[in-house]
């Protein structure tokens, strides 16, 4: 692997360790705010917090060169499908969680792990036998980890989380072709801006948003909007240059992994022989992704 290789890859570690932790605090958000409510302040506030990160980026580029027309459509093209997708994406996901169990909810939405190969298939991106293995073991390894009764029977929450993994499969791909385009943390800042100008159009119309109830959510909202939101999906922008879509999506579904350790260490939550050998599959899996063929 190159150097730029193993620093995006720790840029993906990186936000799935925030994503890791977020799975939470969006349940606790849901106590307070509906689903439509919480994902328009989230991303307004991610899509501010990116902006003095932008400005501060650009002081210190030594003579960035001046923007085509041409570059700034591309970016603002890039920016609101990248937009719309990642709406759709959360908004499913965001919803399902009002009735979906977390370790379930991780699950079914980490199944883009299987979706980024398949559709790699039809874009020109075949994935090799050893991605295809180390994918089979990831996926073991997420069954074991969060389905803790062992058994998986669909509700409608859970056909959600589906079309969720597929939506998310889709951006993931989106990524990777503008990737290399435009400026990756410009297209993350326009993407939640727009993320949050048309999950606001239903907050108005299906909920009640209030300021109070907000507020009393504050915690969870402002993890998920700087970290989960700001931070963890510019990451995820920038780390997937240069890598493999499907040794992208291994690594960003270590959210899960984090999510249990996390429970364990920080919150005393038992981890059973059956999730720990679920943890070391899912990890095996990332290091069989990252070895030469």
């Amino acid at each position: 692997m190159s150097r730029l290789q193993i620093r995006n890859s720790l840029l993906l570690f990186l936000a799935a360790v925030i994503w890791g932790c977020a799975f939470a605090a969006q349940s606790i958000g849901m106590e307070y705010i509906e689903p439509f409510t919480f994902t328009t302040v989230r991303s307004f506030i991610g899509s501010l917090f990116l902006l003095p990160c932008i400005y501060i980026l650009g002081k210190h580029k030594a003579s960035p060169p001046p923007k085509k027309a041409e570059d700034k459509k591309e970016l603002l093209k890039a920016g609101l499908l990248c937009g719309i997708i990642i709406c759709i994406a959360v908004n499913l996901q965001q919803i399902a969680l009002i009735s979906a169990g977390v370790g379930k909810s991780g699950f079914l939405t980490a199944l883009y792990i299987v979706i980024v190969p398949i559709i790699g298939v039809f874009t020109g991106k075949r994935p090799g036998k050893k991605l295809c293995l180390a994918v089979v073991c990831a996926v073991a390894g997420m069954y074991l980890l969060c389905m803790k009764s062992g058994s998986l029977t669909l509700e409608f929450a859970d056909i959600l989380l589906i079309l969720c993994a597929v939506v998310f499969s889709l951006h993931i791909m989106t990524v990777d072709y503008y990737t290399r385009r435009v400026d990756g943390v410009k297209l993350s800042c326009i993407q939640f801006f727009v993320c949050g100008a048309i999950s606001a159009v239903p907050m108005f119309l299906l909920e009640n948003p209030s300021i109070s109830a907000i507020c009393t959510a504050w915690a969870p909202v402002l993890y998920t909007g700087v970290l989960s939101t700001g931070v963890a999906y510019t990451l995820q922008i920038v780390g997937q240059k240069g890598l493999n879509p499907v040794v992208a999506s291994l690594l960003m579904s270590l959210e899960s992994v984090v999510s249990a350790l996390a429970g364990w260490l920080v919150l005393g939550q038992e981890l059973s022989a059956r999730e720990l050998t679920g943890c070391v599959v899912m990890f095996a899996a990332i290091i069989l992704a990252q070895l030469p063929d």
